[in-house]
């Protein structure tokens, strides 16, 4: 048996009287011709407020023509609308907004050939509430932590949440760092950040004192647990300080959420959460701030490691760098130092025997405290086997080796360095590199020098380990730029260019070092994210009266010969109370070259900044050793005799020659008849 036909009337009365959502007629006018009394945000409204009327008359919280521009843009196209979202005050409760979705379908049939509408709306509140909280917490977990900076983190949280969730946002970080809850009521906060929108309040940017006690903030930093706070003119926490809060009232704030900031229980500071337009919060938006501060406490408390750690790497590399540069006769230097990243850039000015000189600059991979640990490591070590007088090449070898000791197994290489040994005497000047870039170099006149400095591996890269040296003579005057990567700055990504830059700017080589060093700074503008280091040396030579030279014949009469040129030398120098403990080490060092050398023996000596240079040399490679002799040897003492006589003595190798150096302080030498009397040996012979 078929069943009756359903009326349509029917089903239209069952939708208008029962259906949850707003169902609407409208004729060609935009006029409400029928509508179902029961859906949510019209129940309240009598019939004759909405029969015969513009939707925005009884809907004046929305938008004003909003809805009647998407009516019209429905009619003309003929193209139905669905589920367009709108946001507006409720029509039958104006302390709620509501976010509703509106769909629009034409009536074509209309007698006059203009077409009608029917409308449905759909209150999507707490669904879009839902959803836009989800978004807000989207936002914090991708904008807040892009740094590792404390300020533009705390900056970050405020702007992700308003105006989308709040009205106003601060920041308050506790200045004496984090802390174990709970905390006392006297315990200060720092404002770090706040977005004011238009809400004001008392505590600016950089305020540091505490919150008035007893108040939300202070409760919330007792217990460590968010709180919904209401505020109207008769709060009674307002009282603790009404001069303090006055502002909020006056910018009409009616609800807040204090929310501590913590890690596990370690408290950082407070988020506070104004609103004065949006509905007041919600228990879901408690949830949305609890989560929103927890994300960024993380990011804040990885931030204040960081700045910690960068604080203590970076002291630990001023530590670790030189404390003063030491004033010689063969260089006058400057130095800049940036610490930006407190990564491991160094350098070192290096005395060495014969009024040589090593400059240094090195860059160790990485950052932080382990960087400039290593960094102190390889500085020590390089001034130690420098001290060694090795040769350029010789000495980025063995530094190589203690960097491979020093790679952790993931390390591609420890690190980079350049080194220039300057002699004064000679003007020669020996440069070698360990995958870094080459001094600049700029003549008295202000010219680039171009010097190829073969590029060897960096340090503890492992595989072939050569250094090759360049080997220049310098004018005096000339000026030596050494430099990490970090002074480059902007210009890095082409090296070539910038070093062009460089040597423009340092173009005025007679200038004065400290304003050619701030010069470099300004036109170069050195990187922010990593350290800088530039070393300026400008080179001299020594006077040639302060400097004497002798060739002489591999003999033994040659000893009193020697010892009669010094005598000579020292008289014209006016150092005659030098001469004898000076013909003394002298007499043993040429001795030992006759005998135990090879070819002639060259003999040098130097008059600088008060103290007296000997230098013996001569073409055997071997190095002398003491040894003890014992009371019935005839020899075998000299080399003790020499380090009884000098303040510092040494030997330095070359690859054809060998030197032994002495160093005497003028002014201040030992006794000679006294260590030769603790030797039990007589007065060395002048041999004719």
């Amino acid at each position: 048996m078929a069943s009756d036909p359903i009326d349509d009337a029917a089903v239209l009365n069952a939708l208008f009287g029962n259906s949850p959502q707003g169902l609407f007629v409208f004729d060609s006018e935009r006029k409400v011709m029928r509508y179902n009394p029961s859906g949510r945000g019209v129940r309240n409204l009598a019939a004759e407020d909405v029969i015969g009327h513009d939707a925005e008359d009884f809907s004046p919280g929305f938008e004003p023509g909003e809805l009647r521009a998407l009516m019209d843009e429905v009619c003309a196209s003929g193209v139905p609308l669905r589920r367009r979202l709108i946001r507006g005050v409720s029509p039958s409760d104006p302390s709620r907004t509501l976010a509703v979705e509106v769909s629009l379908f034409p009536l074509t049939d209309s007698e006059d050939g203009v077409p009608g509408l029917v409308g449905v709306v759909e209150d999507v509140t707490e669904r879009q509430a839902a959803a836009d909280r989800l978004a807000v917490l989207s936002r914090v977990h991708s904008t807040v932590g892009s740094t590792l900076d404390v300020r533009t983190t705390a900056d970050e949280l405020v702007r992700a949440l308003v105006p989308t969730f709040a009205d106003g946002a601060s920041v308050d970080l506790l200045d004496d760092g984090p802390t174990s809850g709970p905390l006392t009521s006297g315990v200060p906060l720092r404002r770090i950040a706040f977005v004011p929108a238009d809400i004001v309040t008392a505590r600016k940017e950089g305020d540091s004192r505490p919150f008035p006690f007893p108040t939300p903030y202070t409760q919330a930093l007792n217990d460590t647990e968010a709180r919904i706070v209401p505020v109207t003119p008769d709060t009674p926490w307002l009282a603790a300080d009404p001069d303090m809060f006055a502002p909020l009232l006056r910018s009409n704030v009616h609800s807040m959420i204090v929310v501590p900031l913590k890690v596990r229980d370690t408290v950082l500071g407070l988020l506070t959460l104004y609103r004065h337009r949006a509905d007041p919060f919600e228990a879901a938006d408690l949830d949305v701030a609890r989560q929103a501060s927890a994300t960024t406490a993380a990011h804040l408390d990885n931030a204040r490691s960081y700045r910690h750690e960068h604080t203590v790497a970076t002291t630990l590399q001023r530590k670790l760098q030189p404390s003063t540069t030491p004033r010689l006769s063969a260089v006058e230097t400057a130095h800049m130092y940036l610490p930006e990243s407190a990564g491991g850039d160094w350098y070192d000015v290096i005395p060495l025997s014969g009024t040589r000189v090593a400059l240094v600059v090195g860059d160790v991979a990485g950052h932080g405290i382990e960087a400039a640990a290593t960094m102190g490591q390889l500085r020590i070590a390089l001034r130690t086997l420098a001290l060694q007088d090795l040769e350029t090449d010789e000495l980025l070898t063995h530094l190589d080796e203690v960097a491979s000791q020093l790679a952790g197994p993931s390390d591609a290489y420890v690190a980079t360095c350049a080194v220039t040994v300057y002699n004064p005497v000679s003007r020669r000047c020996a440069m070698v590199r360990a995958g870094h870039p080459a001094p600049v170099i700029v003549d008295p006149a202000g010219s680039p020098i171009q010097a190829d400095v073969p590029l060897g591996p960096p340090l503890g890269a492992g595989g072939g380990r050569v250094f090759t040296p360049a080997v220049i003579d310098l004018p005096a005057g000339t000026l030596l730029a050494h430099y990490t990567n970090g002074l480059l700055g902007a210009h890095a990504h082409d090296p070539a260019a910038a070093r062009r830059r460089l040597a423009q700017t340092l173009a005025s080589p007679a200038r004065p070092l400290r304003e050619l060093s701030d010069d470099a700074v300004y036109r170069m503008a050195p990187s922010r994210d990593d350290d800088a280091v530039l070393l300026l040396a400008r080179t001299h030579t020594l006077a040639k009266e302060n400097v004497a030279d002798w060739t002489l014949p591999a003999e033994p009469s040659v000893v009193s010969t020697a010892r009669r040129l010094v005598d000579q030398q020292l008289a014209v120098w006016h150092l005659d109370g030098s001469a004898y403990t000076t013909g003394l080490i002298v007499s043993e060092l040429v001795t030992n070259a006759i005998l135990y050398g090879a070819g002639p023996v060259q003999l040098r000596l130097i008059h600088d900044r008060g103290r007296l240079l000997t230098e013996v040399t001569d073409a055997n490679s071997t190095s002398p050793h003491l040894r003890h002799a014992r009371e019935s040897d005839e020899g075998g003492r000299g080399l003790y005799i020499v380090m009884r006589l000098s303040t510092r003595w040494g030997v330095r190798h070359s690859h054809q020659d060998k030197t032994i150096w002495s160093e005497q302080r003028l002014g201040g030498e030992p006794d000679a008849a006294a260590v030769l009397e603790a030797f039990d040996v007589a007065e060395v012979e002048e041999i004719s």
